[in-house]
């Protein structure tokens, strides 16, 4: 590996192929994605939650525990992601508006870059961002047709909720709401294979073998949806969570002295049936939506485990690197939110596990600060690739051989709060640090400040406390406005 970590820093310095490194296999790539999976699973001290695969990877790989996303929705993480770019430069804030246009029509995205330089790269289920107006990831990326099963936020079977589903179309137009969802989780007598993740660890299975017959290098993307809203799955997996095991969020609460931008109306979660439109959730409704979440976590780790045991059978693991990564946090009614879309730790902060032929950190920890943006950069590295002017990340390819090593001082992440009835935009961009999370919150109308939060990850981790007007840390919200304002450039790793 340290072979193909220096020659790629030749490579990317010098624009050119070595001849004898052109005779060594290059490692295949199978890049993991879980939609809004947060780093609370059994590896990352979780012991509660069943995730034995997500473990086992862990064990032969390395784990970061300060891995961050740039945004805390899917579209605007993944696409930064993908584009190796953080989201001030792909302009891309929200989930309705795609890469390429307008503002980067001939961005070389990750699996773009691996495809010119030879790889076969492949998509199955959610690596770019899907929406039913634009279905199927970024053509230009892939080798062959990107390939999706369904419209994966709608998997309900039981009778109730194909009922209460059927009960919203009989309503006139005008009243219906714009998407017929039923409740937000579901335990049902199925298996596994009815709901898409179970067809998409078929498909990745077939892809495999068929893309070892093939015998070149490869980058296969798949993308497990959940566990993302709804909480549905099969009963098995909400059977190891009994109902009595299960407690409220400790901080059901909005922090001491958080602004209003920090904040939504859990619009999100709204929009599933029997979720009130306005109020507190329900404790009952919140109970069982933890458990739903982490019933889905379960089985979203088993179709990873039967794509992990085909990587093994067909003796890929010597020469491919497996990377695992969620595209941002979640609130479970922490800080008194659920779902996404905040610069809170628990929504920024995201897991992160690579297991690379030859590396040396074998079944270790990184506390290194890493974001998405870098995966990029890295992958590249450990495959000999050049590196694209393009790119805003670091990559992280020298943890793996040394995690304890210095590192970035932080990490940024941000998000655009979009306007509401009476209210403006507001954009919240946060650096978080080895002890602070600092955020900044923007009127973007007025181009004027609409609140600062300050949490000290020592002393409050949960986040409970906004200390930003306390007198005795004016010096330090100075200090870190200044780090905010130079950004990720002024935050790189020591040579």
């Amino acid at each position: 590996m340290k072979f193909l970590i220096a020659f790629a820093v030749i490579v990317s310095s010098f624009g050119i192929r070595d001849s004898s490194f052109a005779a060594q296999p290059r490692p295949n790539v199978l890049f993991i994605a879980i939609d809004d999976l947060r780093p609370e699973i059994g590896c990352y001290g979780a012991t509660y939650i069943k995730s034995p695969n997500i473990d086992r990877l862990a064990s032969q790989g390395l784990l970061f525990e300060r891995a961050y996303c740039q945004a805390a929705v899917c579209n605007v993480s993944r696409n930064s992601l993908l584009s190796g770019c953080r989201p001030d430069t792909t302009q891309i804030f929200d989930n309705q508006h795609f890469l390429r246009r307008p503002t980067l029509p001939d961005v070389i995205t990750l699996p773009q870059h691996f495809k010119n330089e030879g790889y076969y790269t492949v998509s199955l289920g959610k690596i770019f961002h899907h929406s039913e107006k634009e279905p199927g990831d970024d053509p230009i990326s892939w080798s062959e047709p990107a390939w999706y099963h369904g419209t994966p936020y709608r998997s309900w079977f039981n009778k109730e909720s194909l009922d209460y589903i059927a009960n919203l179309k009989k309503l006139p137009k005008a009243e219906q709401p714009k998407i017929l969802r039923a409740p937000p989780f579901e335990a049902a007598d199925q298996p596994d294979d009815v709901y898409p993740d179970g067809q998409t660890a078929i498909k990745a299975i077939e892809t495999l073998q068929r893309l070892k017959e093939q015998g070149k290098p490869f980058f296969l993307g798949v993308g497990f949806v959940k566990p993302h809203l709804p909480f549905t799955c099969p009963q098995k997996y909400w059977e190891m969570y009994p109902a009595t095991t299960i407690k409220p969020a400790v901080n059901g609460f909005r922090p001491e002295g958080a602004p209003e931008p920090a904040f939504h109306s859990n619009y999100e979660l709204r929009s599933y049936g029997t979720v009130p439109a306005t109020g507190k959730i329900p404790e009952d409704m919140g109970l069982s939506l933890i458990r739903g979440y982490r019933a889905c976590t379960s089985f979203v780790d088993a179709q990873l485990g039967r794509v992990l045991d085909e990587v093994d059978r067909l003796g890929l693991r010597e020469n491919t690197i497996i990377i695992l990564w969620g595209d941002h946090g979640y609130h479970l009614g922490e800080n008194s939110v659920w779902t996404k879309m905040t610069n809170f730790e628990i929504c920024t902060r995201v897991p992160l596990i690579i297991c690379a032929p030859g590396m040396k950190a074998v079944g270790q920890h990184s506390r290194a600060f890493v974001e998405l943006v870098d995966m990029y950069p890295t992958l590249a590295q450990l495959c000999g690739l050049p590196l694209p002017a393009q790119l805003e990340g670091t990559s992280f390819a020298p943890l793996l051989d040394d995690p304890d090593r210095p590192w970035k001082p932080a990490a940024f992440s941000q998000y655009l709060r979009p306007p509401s009835p009476g209210k403006p935009p507001y954009m919240g961009r946060s650096i978080r640090t080895d002890r602070w999370r600092y955020t900044e919150w923007t009127d973007t109308k007025k181009n004027e400040g609409a609140g600062v939060e300050l949490y000290d990850e020592q002393s409050d981790p949960a986040e409970n406390k906004n200390v930003a007007a306390d007198p005795a840390n004016a010096a330090l919200v100075t200090q870190l406005a200044g780090q905010l304002k130079a950004g990720w450039r002024g935050a790189l790793p020591p040579k």
